[in-house]
């Protein structure tokens, strides 16, 4: 049976073949399996979530991460190799963490609704934590990351600034499934306390238990205001419409009609509650479950003069990379085609898989079948607290583009 040498905190060694150092040299936070000289395997003594030491072929020592099985074989946690992985250091990490949102001025008195750690942008690979009002939610995409769950989640009420008095774990579907970690939602700590927050001064009900992601995509909340500034006496068609983000702020830029658009009977029920919630019997919002495809086949042309078009990710890997950009190309045609001259139409794409200039060829090719004039107005992405750490691109995934359609 092979064994792992350890290093001076006893941890095991993963040594890199020659020459596989220099992405950690530039401190890119991931190891792939084919860079080790060996992979660990059963009966080696090394699991699947544990922390494991670095070193190049040299022997000199790299940093420190979580091993896990698959193409990436360990998300590298710090580039010290002396630092220890306990408590104090996700609470480090969190606090720092914690002090980028408050230099963006998040939160404040009309926004409780934030990312306070975005995976690899916030140095904690594999972890998601998103904050709504007292309660975070916690997601892990790694093993070691919900083997570390209790700690993570002690750090975070024991930052007295953030306020966080429950923290629900939010995991069952993230987690490699192979790792069989049998993995179940639930607070960690606390109780449910209320599942209204606020962004911009509007009011959502957040579905944490059984909604999508950690229950709300606070990725859009620039995009959303956005569309807000624009909708003033238009017609607004919000397709793909999940809990009526943009919808809610359509209304409330002075929309004269909002069309609410989703497939799930369940979404269309959280976007009426969510507009019920901040325009009660408000008559310019109607809601349809429909297939949105379908949808804009059958629907008259020239009727809305705003599109949005957020579906969910077309591409999660990328096998699924050319069927992606069909759907994407046939799903703008389909809204160049139905937009109202003088529209203004706001398209997305939040497949990692899919690059910048993979989705705007998607949507030229879509422009250029219409035959219809288009400009670009904006080019738009994450926000500021979805941070792209520099040393890894990979962490900007979402693209949008605001287009005026003559």
């Amino acid at each position: 049976m092979a064994t792992y040498r350890k290093n001076d905190c006893g941890l095991p060694v993963l040594v890199l073949r020659k020459g596989k150092e220099d992405s950690l040299d530039r401190f890119h936070p991931w190891v792939f399996s084919g860079a080790l000289t060996r992979m660990p395997s059963e009966g080696d003594g090394i699991e699947e979530g544990d922390i494991v030491a670095v070193s190049a072929s040299d022997g000199r020592m790299l940093g420190i991460g979580h091993f896990q099985i698959g193409s990436i074989a360990v998300r590298m946690l710090t580039f010290d190799p002396d630092e220890t992985i306990d408590i104090d250091f996700y609470t480090k990490r969190l606090r720092q963490a914690f002090a980028m949102r408050q230099a963006l001025g998040l939160p404040d008195t009309s926004t409780d609704a934030f990312r306070l750690v975005h995976g690899e942008g916030d140095f904690l690979p594999g972890l998601v934590v998103d904050i709504y009002g007292s309660t975070a939610v916690v997601q892990a995409h790694s093993p070691g990351i919900h083997f570390a769950r209790n700690a993570i989640a002690e750090a975070l009420v024991g930052i007295k600034e953030l306020s966080v008095q429950s923290v629900y774990y939010k995991s069952e579907t993230t987690l490699p499934y192979k790792a069989h970690l049998d993995a179940q939602n639930g607070y960690l700590i606390g109780s449910f306390i209320s599942d209204t927050a606020m962004e911009n001064g509007l009011k959502f009900r957040i579905d944490w238990l059984k909604g999508q992601k950690t229950g709300f995509f606070v990725d859009q909340r620039d995009n959303r205001a956005l569309v807000g500034r624009y909708s003033h006496g238009r017609s607004v068609l919000n397709m793909f419409c999940y809990t009526g983000g943009f919808s809610v702020y359509a209304l409330a830029g002075g929309a004269r009609e909002v069309v609410s658009v989703d497939s799930s009977a369940k979404a269309i029920s959280l976007t009426d509650a969510n507009v019920g919630l901040n325009f009660p019997d408000d008559g310019r919002h109607t809601s349809h479950a429909e297939d949105a495809f379908k949808y804009l086949d059958n629907m008259e042309a020239g009727r809305h003069d705003l599109i949005i078009l957020d579906p969910p990710a077309f591409a999660k890997h990328r096998s699924a990379l050319r069927n992606a950009l069909q759907g994407y190309r046939r799903l703008n045609a389909r809204a160049f085609e139905k937009i109202a001259p003088g529209g203004i139409l706001f398209t997305f794409s939040c497949s990692q898989a899919v690059t910048k200039e993979q989705f705007r060829l998607a949507v030229f090719s879509a422009a250029a079948q219409s035959r219809r004039r288009v400009r670009i107005l904006h080019q738009l992405t994450q926000p500021a607290d979805h941070p792209v750490n520099i040393y890894h691109p990979e962490g900007e995934y979402l693209k949008g583009l605001v287009l005026y359609v003559e």
